[in-house]
């Protein structure tokens, strides 16, 4: 398999995943000695840093285990774990890193507690594979089901999670998900970005442009959807001209796109006056950018965002956005899968209703028109907010 330097997945997780390759394969042996770390930082051509790292993924999986002066082994194959007291709910998140993920998995810990439950948590780093190698190994070892926040941008079931459906084995899906049959409890984003854009309409902006997501990110033309049908509800005329789209996309690419796209807005001639952009990190790189340029905001250019992360809080222009309650996304979640668990027959598909953030970046709340130089801008990516 070996590693690819250009992929998003981290350089020790795909040395820790070419390891597991190599056990799969009957190349290493329970018992046997893997190679040095030395040894794996020249195969690799790699850092001894990145190695130890992948070394000490596998020692917390179980798959490796080390002497102390003597070397890494390969461990015995785990057995499955008896779970019956308690159920024991295994959760899978594409990136802990992510500001709407995590507050997910806070809201899923709570909830997975108040109930007297077990949680297991995982991360795949956005890699679809390592995804479905973290739910085999969940099954394997028998957990009782399974909460799952893909960051694929497919946002259509994977062949793991079909098998999952077609098997009845209790799961719940808490990213966007559009097949309609699969268990799934979300965010009515279509909707959600009708608000955003009726709230622009309503404060009297009359040329409001949107910033989609990444080329094939369907979510983003769901948000489109409910920003065009407003649009139209309120007779404004949609433009080409004041669409955009982010070059790249997740985790803090979403950022640096944003300030990306601010930078070639304001060398463009004809402008619009407000924009509804596809989330908030978008939002805030694009807002940074419109400040260092000298504009104002919304003096010269309003802004919503959508996801409603703690970082618009504290932008030079606190950020208007649409909130996605992600407290009752993982109550609804876990109170899903236990019924799931316990065989209870009911709805498959809870979808809730998003909720309209006002704060200054449109027009509203106590700070307007603010320019580059009335306060310090919060690197988001580097500021720890």
């Amino acid at each position: 398999m070996g590693i690819d330097l250009n992929s998003r997945t981290p350089l020790y997780i795909q040395i820790a995943d070419e390891i597991k390759s190599q056990i799969e394969s009957g190349k290493y042996k329970p018992g046997d000695q893997i190679s040095s770390q030395s040894e794996l930082a020249e195969l690799y051509s790699v850092s001894l840093i990145t190695v130890k790292k992948a070394i000490a993924e596998l020692v917390n999986e179980g798959v490796l285990f080390a002497r102390m002066g003597k070397g890494t082994f390969v461990a015995e194959k785990a057995n499955r774990v008896n779970f019956s007291e308690h159920p024991t709910i295994g959760l899978v998140l594409g990136d802990l890193n992510s500001p709407y993920f995590s507050r997910i998995m806070e809201s899923v810990e709570k909830q997975v507690s108040e109930n007297g439950c077990n949680l297991m948590l995982s991360n795949s780093y956005e890699s679809q594979e390592k995804e479905e190698k973290q739910i085999t190994h969940f099954l394997n070892i028998g957990v009782s089901g399974l909460i799952i926040a893909s960051m694929t941008r497919s946002y259509h079931a994977s062949e793991i999670v079909k098998h999952l459906h077609e098997t009845n084995f209790p799961y719940v899906i808490v990213s966007y998900m559009a097949d309609e049959n699969i268990n799934f409890v979300g965010t009515d984003h279509e909707l959600g970005a009708y608000v955003a854009t009726e709230h622009l309409i309503k404060l009297g902006y009359d040329k409001i442009g949107y910033i989609n997501s990444e080329d094939g990110n369907i979510l983003g033309e769901v948000r489109k959807t409910g920003y065009r049908r407003a649009l139209k509800e309120f007779n404004k005329n949609y433009s080409k001209e004041y669409e955009f789209r982010v070059r790249e996309g997740g985790g803090w690419n979403y950022y640096r796109s944003g300030y990306e796209i601010g930078q070639q807005f304001n060398a463009l001639e004809a402008l619009p006056d407000a924009m509804f952009t596809y989330n908030d990190l978008i939002a805030l790189g694009f807002e940074r950018a419109i400040l260092e340029s000298g504009r104002q905001i919304p003096g010269d250019i309003a802004i919503v965002g959508f996801d409603n992360i703690k970082r618009g809080m504290v932008a030079p222009v606190p950020l208007t956005t649409i909130h996605q309650p992600t407290d009752k996304i993982g109550y609804h979640a876990v109170k899903l899968l236990l019924d799931k668990i316990n065989k209870k027959t009911g709805s498959n598909r809870i979808i809730l209703k998003p909720e309209l953030i006002v704060r200054a970046s449109c027009g509203s709340g106590l700070f307007n028109n603010i320019s580059y130089g009335d306060e310090m801008f919060y690197d988001p990516e580097t500021s720890g907010f």
